[in-house]
Protein backbone atom coordinates (compact mmCIF):
# COMPACT_ATOMS: atom_id res chain seq x y z
CA UNK A 1 0.00 0.00 0.00
CA UNK A 2 1.48 3.38 -1.01
CA UNK A 3 1.81 6.40 1.22
CA UNK A 4 -0.69 8.36 -0.92
CA UNK A 5 -3.37 5.73 -0.41
CA UNK A 6 -2.79 5.74 3.34
CA UNK A 7 -3.06 9.52 3.76
CA UNK A 8 -5.64 9.75 1.00
CA UNK A 9 -7.92 7.70 3.19
CA UNK A 10 -7.91 10.62 5.62
CA UNK A 11 -9.40 12.93 2.99
CA UNK A 12 -6.39 15.16 2.27
CA UNK A 13 -5.93 16.99 -1.03
CA UNK A 14 -3.53 15.80 -3.69
CA UNK A 15 -1.01 18.70 -3.32
CA UNK A 16 -0.67 17.86 0.37
CA UNK A 17 -0.11 14.19 -0.42
CA UNK A 18 2.75 15.16 -2.74
CA UNK A 19 4.32 17.25 0.02
CA UNK A 20 4.02 14.34 2.46
CA UNK A 21 5.77 12.09 -0.04
CA UNK A 22 8.54 14.66 -0.55
CA UNK A 23 9.04 14.84 3.24
CA UNK A 24 9.67 11.09 3.34
CA UNK A 25 6.82 10.04 5.62
CA UNK A 26 5.55 6.52 5.15
CA UNK A 27 2.52 6.17 7.39
CA UNK A 28 0.34 8.41 9.55
CA UNK A 29 0.76 8.25 13.32
CA UNK A 30 -2.13 7.33 15.64
CA UNK A 31 -2.76 10.96 16.61
CA UNK A 32 -2.85 11.97 12.94
CA UNK A 33 -5.30 9.20 12.10
CA UNK A 34 -7.69 10.39 14.82
CA UNK A 35 -7.19 14.17 14.65
CA UNK A 36 -7.16 14.88 10.90
CA UNK A 37 -10.77 13.75 10.20
CA UNK A 38 -12.07 15.68 13.21
CA UNK A 39 -10.33 18.89 12.17
CA UNK A 40 -11.58 18.50 8.58
CA UNK A 41 -15.12 18.23 9.99
CA UNK A 42 -14.81 21.79 11.36
CA UNK A 43 -15.48 21.15 15.07
CA UNK A 44 -13.45 22.08 18.16
CA UNK A 45 -10.88 19.55 19.32
CA UNK A 46 -9.04 18.74 22.54
CA UNK A 47 -6.13 16.41 21.75
CA UNK A 48 -3.66 14.86 24.18
CA UNK A 49 -0.72 13.20 22.46
CA UNK A 50 2.64 12.08 23.71
CA UNK A 51 5.59 14.23 22.70
CA UNK A 52 7.14 13.14 19.42
CA UNK A 53 4.08 11.44 17.94
CA UNK A 54 3.52 13.92 15.09
CA UNK A 55 0.76 16.03 16.58
CA UNK A 56 2.02 19.13 14.70
CA UNK A 57 1.18 17.51 11.38
CA UNK A 58 -2.08 16.40 12.96
CA UNK A 59 -3.42 19.96 12.80
CA UNK A 60 -1.24 21.55 10.09
CA UNK A 61 -2.33 19.16 7.34
CA UNK A 62 -6.11 19.51 7.79
CA UNK A 63 -5.80 23.30 8.21
CA UNK A 64 -3.94 23.56 4.91
CA UNK A 65 -6.62 21.41 3.28
CA UNK A 66 -9.46 23.64 4.50
CA UNK A 67 -7.73 26.94 3.60
CA UNK A 68 -6.62 25.87 0.13
CA UNK A 69 -10.16 24.73 -0.73
CA UNK A 70 -11.42 28.33 -0.48
CA UNK A 71 -8.17 30.15 -1.32
CA UNK A 72 -9.33 31.12 -4.83
CA UNK A 73 -12.47 32.79 -3.47
CA UNK A 74 -10.82 34.50 -0.49
CA UNK A 75 -7.56 35.75 -2.02
CA UNK A 76 -9.27 38.35 -4.14
CA UNK A 77 -11.06 39.90 -1.17
CA UNK A 78 -8.32 39.35 1.44
CA UNK A 79 -6.72 42.32 3.14
CA UNK A 80 -3.06 42.65 4.20
CA UNK A 81 -2.31 41.67 7.79
CA UNK A 82 -5.61 39.79 8.20
CA UNK A 83 -4.80 36.09 8.79
CA UNK A 84 -7.37 33.33 8.38
CA UNK A 85 -5.66 30.95 10.82
CA UNK A 86 -3.83 31.80 14.06
CA UNK A 87 -1.50 29.31 15.79
CA UNK A 88 -0.29 30.31 19.27
CA UNK A 89 2.78 28.70 20.84
CA UNK A 90 4.47 29.32 24.22
CA UNK A 91 8.08 29.63 22.95
CA UNK A 92 9.88 31.18 20.01
CA UNK A 93 11.58 27.93 19.04
CA UNK A 94 8.27 26.10 18.86
CA UNK A 95 6.76 28.91 16.79
CA UNK A 96 9.61 28.73 14.28
CA UNK A 97 9.31 24.94 14.11
CA UNK A 98 5.54 25.00 13.51
CA UNK A 99 5.87 27.64 10.77
CA UNK A 100 8.56 25.52 9.12
CA UNK A 101 6.15 22.57 9.11
CA UNK A 102 3.51 24.79 7.50
CA UNK A 103 5.90 25.70 4.69
CA UNK A 104 7.03 22.08 4.29
CA UNK A 105 3.52 20.66 3.93
CA UNK A 106 2.09 23.65 2.08
CA UNK A 107 4.73 24.16 -0.60
CA UNK A 108 2.34 22.97 -3.34
CA UNK A 109 -0.68 25.07 -2.26
CA UNK A 110 -1.20 28.87 -2.57
CA UNK A 111 -1.06 29.48 1.18
CA UNK A 112 1.18 32.13 2.73
CA UNK A 113 2.45 31.79 6.28
CA UNK A 114 4.35 34.01 8.71
CA UNK A 115 6.04 33.52 12.08
CA UNK A 116 5.92 36.24 14.73
CA UNK A 117 7.78 36.29 18.06
CA UNK A 118 9.72 38.65 20.31
CA UNK A 119 13.43 39.07 20.76
CA UNK A 120 13.86 40.41 17.21
CA UNK A 121 13.08 43.68 15.47
CA UNK A 122 9.42 44.45 14.94
CA UNK A 123 9.80 46.49 11.72
CA UNK A 124 10.48 43.50 9.42
CA UNK A 125 7.36 41.84 10.82
CA UNK A 126 5.33 44.99 10.15
CA UNK A 127 6.61 45.04 6.57
CA UNK A 128 5.58 41.40 6.14
CA UNK A 129 2.11 42.11 7.55
CA UNK A 130 1.56 44.63 4.77
CA UNK A 131 1.19 41.63 2.48
CA UNK A 132 -1.35 38.83 2.46
CA UNK A 133 -0.98 36.36 5.36
CA UNK A 134 -3.12 33.23 5.53
CA UNK A 135 -1.55 31.39 8.49
CA UNK A 136 0.05 33.34 11.34
CA UNK A 137 2.19 31.46 13.90
CA UNK A 138 2.94 33.67 16.90
CA UNK A 139 3.76 33.90 20.57
CA UNK A 140 1.16 35.77 22.67
CA UNK A 141 3.37 38.67 23.76
CA UNK A 142 4.54 39.85 20.36
CA UNK A 143 1.07 39.30 18.88
CA UNK A 144 -0.39 41.70 21.44
CA UNK A 145 2.34 44.21 20.59
CA UNK A 146 1.22 44.18 16.96
CA UNK A 147 -2.42 44.32 17.96
CA UNK A 148 -1.69 47.41 20.08
CA UNK A 149 -0.07 49.08 17.07
CA UNK A 150 -2.93 47.93 14.82
CA UNK A 151 -0.56 46.27 12.38
CA UNK A 152 -2.49 42.98 12.51
CA UNK A 153 -6.22 42.37 12.14
CA UNK A 154 -7.62 39.28 13.88
CA UNK A 155 -11.23 39.86 12.90
CA UNK A 156 -10.94 37.41 10.02
CA UNK A 157 -9.57 34.40 11.96
CA UNK A 158 -11.43 31.24 11.03
CA UNK A 159 -9.27 28.67 12.88
CA UNK A 160 -7.48 29.10 16.22
CA UNK A 161 -4.87 26.60 17.42
CA UNK A 162 -3.33 26.54 20.90
CA UNK A 163 -0.23 24.36 20.58
CA UNK A 164 1.25 23.11 23.84
CA UNK A 165 -1.76 24.66 25.51
CA UNK A 166 -1.03 23.31 28.97
CA UNK A 167 2.40 24.94 28.90
CA UNK A 168 0.92 28.29 27.92
CA UNK A 169 -1.58 28.12 30.75
CA UNK A 170 1.09 27.05 33.24
CA UNK A 171 3.30 29.96 32.14
CA UNK A 172 0.53 32.45 32.89
CA UNK A 173 -0.52 33.18 29.31
CA UNK A 174 -4.18 32.72 30.14
CA UNK A 175 -4.69 36.49 30.49
CA UNK A 176 -2.98 37.16 27.15
CA UNK A 177 -5.06 34.42 25.54
CA UNK A 178 -8.27 36.02 26.78
CA UNK A 179 -7.20 39.39 25.37
CA UNK A 180 -6.46 37.75 22.02
CA UNK A 181 -9.79 35.92 22.04
CA UNK A 182 -11.55 39.26 22.48
CA UNK A 183 -10.02 40.44 19.19
CA UNK A 184 -11.31 37.46 17.20
CA UNK A 185 -14.82 36.55 16.05
CA UNK A 186 -16.79 34.23 18.29
CA UNK A 187 -17.68 31.92 15.43
CA UNK A 188 -14.46 30.02 14.70
CA UNK A 189 -12.91 26.60 15.02
CA UNK A 190 -10.69 26.16 18.11
CA UNK A 191 -8.11 23.39 18.55
CA UNK A 192 -6.09 22.67 21.70
CA UNK A 193 -3.12 20.32 21.27
CA UNK A 194 -0.71 19.34 24.01
CA UNK A 195 1.48 16.54 25.25
CA UNK A 196 -0.13 16.27 28.69
CA UNK A 197 -3.28 17.53 30.40
CA UNK A 198 -3.78 17.87 34.13
CA UNK A 199 -7.31 17.89 35.51
CA UNK A 200 -7.10 21.66 36.14
CA UNK A 201 -5.99 22.32 32.57
CA UNK A 202 -8.82 20.19 31.21
CA UNK A 203 -11.31 22.20 33.25
CA UNK A 204 -9.85 25.46 31.97
CA UNK A 205 -9.81 24.22 28.39
CA UNK A 206 -13.53 23.51 28.70
CA UNK A 207 -14.10 27.25 29.08
CA UNK A 208 -12.10 28.03 25.93
CA UNK A 209 -13.58 25.34 23.65
CA UNK A 210 -17.20 24.81 22.65
CA UNK A 211 -18.37 21.19 22.72
CA UNK A 212 -14.94 19.87 21.76
CA UNK A 213 -14.19 16.35 20.62
CA UNK A 214 -11.52 14.75 22.78
CA UNK A 215 -8.83 12.30 21.75
CA UNK A 216 -6.13 10.70 23.88
CA UNK A 217 -3.85 8.42 21.93
CA UNK A 218 -1.73 7.45 24.93
CA UNK A 219 -2.15 7.34 28.74
CA UNK A 220 -1.68 10.68 30.36
CA UNK A 221 1.74 11.63 31.79
CA UNK A 222 3.64 8.58 30.50
CA UNK A 223 7.19 8.61 29.19
CA UNK A 224 8.21 7.28 25.81
CA UNK A 225 8.58 3.53 25.93
CA UNK A 226 11.65 3.56 23.69
CA UNK A 227 13.63 5.87 26.03
CA UNK A 228 16.07 4.08 28.33
CA UNK A 229 16.12 5.97 31.63
CA UNK A 230 18.97 5.75 34.16
CA UNK A 231 20.05 7.64 37.27
CA UNK A 232 23.57 8.33 38.57
CA UNK A 233 23.75 9.33 42.25
CA UNK A 234 26.61 11.82 42.53
CA UNK A 235 27.68 14.71 44.74
CA UNK A 236 26.58 18.15 43.69
CA UNK A 237 30.12 19.48 43.30
CA UNK A 238 31.09 16.52 41.09
CA UNK A 239 28.29 16.82 38.52
CA UNK A 240 30.28 18.84 35.98
CA UNK A 241 33.20 16.42 36.08
CA UNK A 242 30.82 13.45 35.82
CA UNK A 243 29.15 14.93 32.73
CA UNK A 244 32.51 15.51 31.02
CA UNK A 245 33.49 11.94 31.92
CA UNK A 246 30.29 10.45 30.44
CA UNK A 247 30.64 12.41 27.19
CA UNK A 248 34.27 11.40 26.66
CA UNK A 249 33.99 7.73 27.73
CA UNK A 250 30.79 7.02 25.80
CA UNK A 251 31.86 9.15 22.81
CA UNK A 252 28.53 10.97 22.68
CA UNK A 253 28.29 13.01 19.49
CA UNK A 254 24.98 14.76 20.19
CA UNK A 255 23.59 15.32 23.69
CA UNK A 256 21.03 17.78 25.02
CA UNK A 257 21.70 18.80 28.64
CA UNK A 258 19.04 20.42 30.84
CA UNK A 259 19.76 22.71 33.79
CA UNK A 260 17.39 24.42 36.18
CA UNK A 261 18.75 28.00 35.93
CA UNK A 262 20.08 30.27 33.19
CA UNK A 263 23.32 31.06 35.02
CA UNK A 264 23.83 27.36 35.65
CA UNK A 265 23.55 26.72 31.91
CA UNK A 266 26.21 29.34 31.17
CA UNK A 267 28.60 28.00 33.82
CA UNK A 268 28.18 24.42 32.63
CA UNK A 269 28.85 25.36 29.00
CA UNK A 270 32.00 27.22 30.06
CA UNK A 271 33.15 24.21 32.09
CA UNK A 272 32.70 21.86 29.14
CA UNK A 273 34.63 24.26 26.89
CA UNK A 274 37.53 24.21 29.38
CA UNK A 275 37.46 20.41 29.27
CA UNK A 276 37.83 20.49 25.49
CA UNK A 277 34.18 19.69 24.68
CA UNK A 278 32.42 22.11 22.34
CA UNK A 279 29.19 23.32 23.94
CA UNK A 280 26.63 26.10 23.56
CA UNK A 281 23.98 27.43 25.94
CA UNK A 282 20.40 28.39 25.11
CA UNK A 283 17.99 30.09 27.52
CA UNK A 284 15.70 33.09 27.91
CA UNK A 285 18.48 35.65 28.48
CA UNK A 286 20.06 34.86 25.13
CA UNK A 287 19.08 36.95 22.14
CA UNK A 288 16.93 35.28 19.54
CA UNK A 289 19.78 35.39 17.03
CA UNK A 290 22.12 33.62 19.47
CA UNK A 291 19.47 31.00 20.29
CA UNK A 292 18.77 30.31 16.62
CA UNK A 293 22.48 30.07 15.81
CA UNK A 294 23.21 27.69 18.70
CA UNK A 295 20.28 25.46 17.78
CA UNK A 296 21.31 25.37 14.12
CA UNK A 297 24.89 24.42 15.03
CA UNK A 298 23.61 21.67 17.32
CA UNK A 299 21.31 20.22 14.66
CA UNK A 300 24.11 20.32 12.09
CA UNK A 301 26.48 18.48 14.41
CA UNK A 302 28.94 21.37 14.68
CA UNK A 303 28.38 21.58 18.46
CA UNK A 304 27.97 18.17 20.16
CA UNK A 305 26.53 19.52 23.45
CA UNK A 306 23.64 21.94 23.83
CA UNK A 307 22.96 23.15 27.39
CA UNK A 308 19.43 24.46 27.84
CA UNK A 309 16.83 25.38 30.40
CA UNK A 310 13.25 24.15 30.22
CA UNK A 311 12.58 26.70 27.47
CA UNK A 312 13.89 24.04 25.07
CA UNK A 313 11.90 21.19 26.62
CA UNK A 314 8.89 22.03 24.47
CA UNK A 315 8.79 22.02 20.71
CA UNK A 316 12.38 21.19 19.79
CA UNK A 317 12.22 18.57 17.07
CA UNK A 318 15.72 17.18 16.56
CA UNK A 319 15.76 14.14 14.35
CA UNK A 320 17.16 11.02 16.02
CA UNK A 321 18.54 12.82 19.07
CA UNK A 322 20.29 9.98 20.91
CA UNK A 323 20.94 11.34 24.41
CA UNK A 324 19.30 13.67 26.93
CA UNK A 325 20.96 14.48 30.27
CA UNK A 326 19.17 15.98 33.26
CA UNK A 327 22.05 17.82 34.89
CA UNK A 328 19.53 19.00 37.46
CA UNK A 329 16.10 17.46 37.98
CA UNK A 330 13.16 19.78 37.34
CA UNK A 331 11.02 21.03 40.22
CA UNK A 332 7.85 19.81 38.48
CA UNK A 333 7.67 16.12 37.68
CA UNK A 334 5.73 16.69 34.44
CA UNK A 335 8.63 18.72 33.04
CA UNK A 336 10.77 15.58 33.24
CA UNK A 337 8.51 13.97 30.63
CA UNK A 338 8.96 16.87 28.23
CA UNK A 339 12.72 16.84 28.70
CA UNK A 340 13.19 13.17 27.90
CA UNK A 341 10.59 13.49 25.15
CA UNK A 342 13.23 15.21 23.00
CA UNK A 343 14.72 11.74 22.37
CA UNK A 344 13.03 8.54 21.27
CA UNK A 345 10.91 10.41 18.72
CA UNK A 346 9.23 8.92 15.64
CA UNK A 347 10.01 5.35 16.65
CA UNK A 348 13.77 5.83 17.20
CA UNK A 349 15.50 4.70 20.39
CA UNK A 350 16.98 7.14 22.88
CA UNK A 351 18.59 7.39 26.31
CA UNK A 352 17.89 9.74 29.21
CA UNK A 353 20.50 10.08 31.98
CA UNK A 354 19.85 11.98 35.22
CA UNK A 355 22.55 13.20 37.62
CA UNK A 356 20.96 13.31 41.07
CA UNK A 357 22.48 14.62 44.30
CA UNK A 358 21.21 14.27 47.86
CA UNK A 359 19.11 17.45 47.63
CA UNK A 360 17.15 16.13 44.64
CA UNK A 361 16.02 12.81 46.07
CA UNK A 362 12.51 14.12 46.68
CA UNK A 363 12.26 15.33 43.08
CA UNK A 364 13.31 11.86 41.94
CA UNK A 365 10.61 10.25 44.07
CA UNK A 366 7.96 12.55 42.60
CA UNK A 367 9.06 11.59 39.08
CA UNK A 368 8.97 7.88 39.89
CA UNK A 369 5.53 8.33 41.42
CA UNK A 370 4.35 9.96 38.19
CA UNK A 371 5.88 7.19 36.07
CA UNK A 372 4.51 4.55 38.44
CA UNK A 373 7.79 2.68 38.36
CA UNK A 374 11.34 3.18 39.69
CA UNK A 375 14.18 4.44 37.51
CA UNK A 376 17.25 2.25 37.36
CA UNK A 377 20.21 3.41 39.47
CA UNK A 378 23.55 2.86 37.74
CA UNK A 379 26.95 3.17 39.41
CA UNK A 380 29.64 5.17 37.65
CA UNK A 381 32.52 3.10 36.33
CA UNK A 382 36.00 4.46 35.84
CA UNK A 383 35.22 7.90 37.24
CA UNK A 384 37.91 9.43 39.45
CA UNK A 385 36.95 12.68 41.20
CA UNK A 386 39.12 15.58 40.09
CA UNK A 387 40.77 17.46 42.93
CA UNK A 388 40.13 21.16 42.63
CA UNK A 389 42.97 23.62 42.97
CA UNK A 390 43.09 26.26 45.66
CA UNK A 391 42.07 29.01 43.24
CA UNK A 392 39.05 26.98 42.04
CA UNK A 393 37.92 26.35 45.60
CA UNK A 394 38.34 30.05 46.45
CA UNK A 395 36.32 31.05 43.37
CA UNK A 396 33.52 28.64 44.31
CA UNK A 397 33.46 29.94 47.90
CA UNK A 398 33.29 33.50 46.57
CA UNK A 399 30.34 32.66 44.34
CA UNK A 400 28.50 31.07 47.25
CA UNK A 401 29.16 34.11 49.44
CA UNK A 402 27.90 36.46 46.74
CA UNK A 403 24.58 34.60 46.65
CA UNK A 404 23.95 35.36 50.32
CA UNK A 405 20.74 37.32 50.73
CA UNK A 406 20.82 40.83 52.10
CA UNK A 407 18.21 39.85 54.63
CA UNK A 408 20.55 37.25 56.07
CA UNK A 409 23.33 39.72 56.71
CA UNK A 410 23.80 40.83 60.36
CA UNK A 411 22.45 44.21 61.46
CA UNK A 412 24.87 47.05 62.08
CA UNK A 413 23.93 47.19 65.76
CA UNK A 414 24.74 43.50 66.09
CA UNK A 415 28.11 43.77 64.34
CA UNK A 416 30.69 45.86 66.24
CA UNK A 417 32.68 48.10 63.97
CA UNK A 418 32.98 51.60 62.64
CA UNK A 419 29.87 53.62 63.37
CA UNK A 420 28.09 50.71 65.10
CA UNK A 421 27.03 50.26 68.71
CA UNK A 422 28.70 47.64 70.84
CA UNK A 423 26.51 44.64 71.54
CA UNK A 424 26.14 45.70 75.17
CA UNK A 425 24.76 49.13 74.18
CA UNK A 426 22.49 48.05 71.32
CA UNK A 427 19.06 49.63 71.56
CA UNK A 428 15.83 48.42 70.12
CA UNK A 429 13.93 50.50 67.59
CA UNK A 430 11.29 51.35 70.19
CA UNK A 431 13.94 52.59 72.62
CA UNK A 432 15.62 54.73 69.99
CA UNK A 433 12.32 56.27 68.91
CA UNK A 434 11.35 56.88 72.51
CA UNK A 435 14.61 58.65 73.26
CA UNK A 436 14.24 60.87 70.23
CA UNK A 437 10.69 61.84 71.17
CA UNK A 438 11.79 62.83 74.67
CA UNK A 439 14.72 64.90 73.43
CA UNK A 440 14.50 68.64 72.76
CA UNK A 441 17.07 70.95 71.17
CA UNK A 442 18.13 72.04 74.62
CA UNK A 443 18.57 68.70 76.35
CA UNK A 444 20.19 66.60 73.60
CA UNK A 445 23.50 65.18 74.61
CA UNK A 446 26.49 64.16 72.56
CA UNK A 447 25.65 60.50 73.00
CA UNK A 448 22.20 61.02 71.45
CA UNK A 449 23.35 62.93 68.43
CA UNK A 450 22.99 61.56 64.95
CA UNK A 451 26.70 61.07 64.43
CA UNK A 452 26.66 58.22 66.97
CA UNK A 453 24.49 56.35 64.49
CA UNK A 454 26.87 57.03 61.64
CA UNK A 455 24.70 59.67 59.90
CA UNK A 456 26.60 62.25 57.90
CA UNK A 457 26.02 65.84 59.13
CA UNK A 458 24.34 68.22 56.73
CA UNK A 459 25.76 71.46 55.41
CA UNK A 460 24.23 74.96 55.48
CA UNK A 461 25.42 78.35 54.22
CA UNK A 462 26.91 80.76 56.74
CA UNK A 463 28.94 84.00 56.67
CA UNK A 464 32.02 84.71 58.76
CA UNK A 465 32.83 88.12 57.31
CA UNK A 466 34.71 86.75 54.31
CA UNK A 467 31.65 85.99 52.20
CA UNK A 468 29.35 82.97 52.09
CA UNK A 469 30.94 79.62 52.75
CA UNK A 470 29.78 76.14 53.70
CA UNK A 471 30.27 74.63 57.10
CA UNK A 472 29.09 71.37 58.63
CA UNK A 473 26.61 71.44 61.49
CA UNK A 474 25.08 68.74 63.63
CA UNK A 475 21.53 67.70 62.87
CA UNK A 476 20.52 68.35 66.44
CA UNK A 477 21.45 72.07 66.15
CA UNK A 478 18.42 74.31 66.09
CA UNK A 479 18.00 76.14 62.75
CA UNK A 480 18.72 79.82 63.10
CA UNK A 481 15.29 80.92 61.96
CA UNK A 482 13.77 78.88 64.82
CA UNK A 483 16.05 80.07 67.62
CA UNK A 484 14.34 82.01 70.40
CA UNK A 485 15.35 85.50 71.39
CA UNK A 486 15.94 85.10 75.12
CA UNK A 487 15.60 88.84 75.79
CA UNK A 488 12.40 89.31 73.80
CA UNK A 489 10.91 86.00 74.88
CA UNK A 490 9.58 85.21 71.44
CA UNK A 491 10.86 83.95 68.11
CA UNK A 492 12.99 86.30 66.09
CA UNK A 493 11.83 87.30 62.62
CA UNK A 494 12.67 84.92 59.81
CA UNK A 495 16.10 85.36 58.22
CA UNK A 496 17.71 83.64 55.31
CA UNK A 497 20.48 81.14 55.98
CA UNK A 498 22.83 83.17 53.81
CA UNK A 499 23.62 85.99 56.22
CA UNK A 500 25.40 88.02 53.53
CA UNK A 501 21.94 88.92 52.11
CA UNK A 502 19.72 89.48 55.12
CA UNK A 503 16.86 91.07 53.15
CA UNK A 504 16.20 87.86 51.15
CA UNK A 505 13.69 86.66 53.67
CA UNK A 506 10.90 84.18 54.06
CA UNK A 507 7.78 86.32 54.14
CA UNK A 508 5.62 86.00 57.26
CA UNK A 509 1.94 87.11 57.34
CA UNK A 510 1.22 90.68 56.17
CA UNK A 511 1.31 93.50 58.70
CA UNK A 512 -2.24 94.47 59.82
CA UNK A 513 -0.93 97.94 60.76
CA UNK A 514 -0.33 98.73 57.10
CA UNK A 515 -4.00 99.57 56.68
CA UNK A 516 -6.59 98.54 54.15
CA UNK A 517 -5.94 99.30 50.52
CA UNK A 518 -2.17 99.72 51.01
CA UNK A 519 0.39 97.83 49.03
CA UNK A 520 1.28 94.59 50.91
CA UNK A 521 4.18 95.41 53.20
CA UNK A 522 6.01 92.67 55.06
CA UNK A 523 6.98 92.84 58.68
CA UNK A 524 10.69 92.50 58.00
CA UNK A 525 10.53 95.31 55.44
CA UNK A 526 8.91 97.66 57.93
CA UNK A 527 11.46 96.83 60.62
CA UNK A 528 14.37 97.31 58.22
CA UNK A 529 13.16 100.64 56.86
CA UNK A 530 12.33 102.00 60.31
CA UNK A 531 15.76 101.06 61.46
CA UNK A 532 17.34 102.68 58.43
CA UNK A 533 15.36 105.90 58.96
CA UNK A 534 16.54 106.08 62.55
CA UNK A 535 20.13 105.51 61.46
CA UNK A 536 20.16 102.08 63.01
CA UNK A 537 21.22 98.77 61.56
CA UNK A 538 18.60 96.54 60.05
CA UNK A 539 20.80 93.49 60.59
CA UNK A 540 19.75 90.77 63.05
CA UNK A 541 21.42 90.53 66.45
CA UNK A 542 22.91 87.11 65.84
CA UNK A 543 25.03 88.18 62.84
CA UNK A 544 28.80 88.39 62.89
CA UNK A 545 30.45 91.80 63.20
CA UNK A 546 31.73 91.88 59.60
CA UNK A 547 28.33 90.91 58.24
CA UNK A 548 26.70 93.61 60.40
CA UNK A 549 28.84 96.34 58.80
CA UNK A 550 28.02 95.01 55.36
CA UNK A 551 24.32 95.02 56.13
CA UNK A 552 24.45 98.61 57.45
CA UNK A 553 26.05 99.80 54.22
CA UNK A 554 23.54 97.97 52.06
CA UNK A 555 20.31 99.91 51.25
CA UNK A 556 16.94 98.37 51.88
CA UNK A 557 15.79 96.17 49.03
CA UNK A 558 12.13 96.87 49.69
CA UNK A 559 10.40 100.19 50.43
CA UNK A 560 6.77 100.78 51.29
CA UNK A 561 4.79 101.92 48.29
CA UNK A 562 2.76 105.09 49.01
CA UNK A 563 -0.96 104.80 48.86
CA UNK A 564 -2.35 106.24 45.63
CA UNK A 565 -5.35 108.53 45.73
CA UNK A 566 -8.36 107.20 43.88
CA UNK A 567 -9.52 109.47 41.05
CA UNK A 568 -13.05 110.61 40.43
Amino acid sequence: MTVEMQFAGLGLAQPLLRAITDAGYTTPTPVQVKAIPLVLAGGDLLAAAQTGTGKTAGFVLPILHRLQATAAQINGASRPGRPRCLILTPTRELAAQVEESVRTYGKHVPIRSMVMYGGVGIQPQIAQLRKRVDILVATPGRLLDHAGQRTVDLSGVEILVLDEGDRMLDMGFIYDIRRILALMPKQKQSLLFSATFSDDVRALAATLLINPASIDVSPRNTAAELVQQTVHLVKKEQKRDVLSHLIRVNAWQQVLVFTRTKHGANRLAEKLEKDGIAAAAIHGNKSQAARTRALAQFKAGEVPVLVATDIAARGLDIEELPHVVNFELPNVAEDYLHRIGRTGRAGSAGAAVSLVDSEEIQFLRDIEKLLKRPIERVALEGFVPVERTGSERAAEDERRASRTSRNDRPHRDRQPGKGARPASEALSTRERNGNRRNETPGNRTASSRDDSRGIRPRAIAADDGRGSRTRHVRRDETPRHLRRDEAAGNRAHHIHRDEAQPNRTHRPPRDPAAGNGAHPVWRDEVDDNRAQAAGESHAPDNMSEAARHQAQAQPALFSPKPQQRRRG
